[in-house]
């Protein structure tokens, strides 16, 4: 599934308002949580199920940023913790199954996340 690239408000150096941040982060959550329904179609309930019962859930990260600044790894990471929770809340499962691998790769025009389970 693809993601949009990540409100940097939500990024740990951001310096946010704490009402504003817990709103982003809750768009950011169901955002993530509508796009997986939409990527995995009526079978997500199923598919969690199966995922859940297999106990640990590889999961596969790519960053693709919107341009050339520097960033760090750990920040993009953390920006993308309330996706992680959306994700998880569509398939049911919780989120202490994912055994995440994250890539960075070359900057696009405009910047997503791809996640593959």
């Amino acid at each position: 599934m693809t993601l949009p690239w990540p409100n940097k408000r939500l990024s740990p150096n951001a310096r946010v308002h704490r009402m504003a941040s817990s709103r982003i982060k809750r768009n950011a959550r169901q955002e993530a949580a509508l796009l997986a329904r939409a990527a995995l179609g009526p079978t997500i309930k199923a598919i969690g199920a199966a995922l859940a019962e297999a106990g640990s859930i590889e999961m596969t990260v790519t960053f693709y940023p919107p341009d050339r600044r520097h960033r760090d790894d750990d920040n993009m990471i953390a920006s993308f913790k309330a996706a992680r929770d959306g994700i998880a809340d569509a398939l049911g499962v919780d989120d202490r199954k994912f055994r995440p691998k994250y890539t960075i790769a070359e900057p696009c025009t405009p910047g997503r996340i791809e996640i593959t389970l």
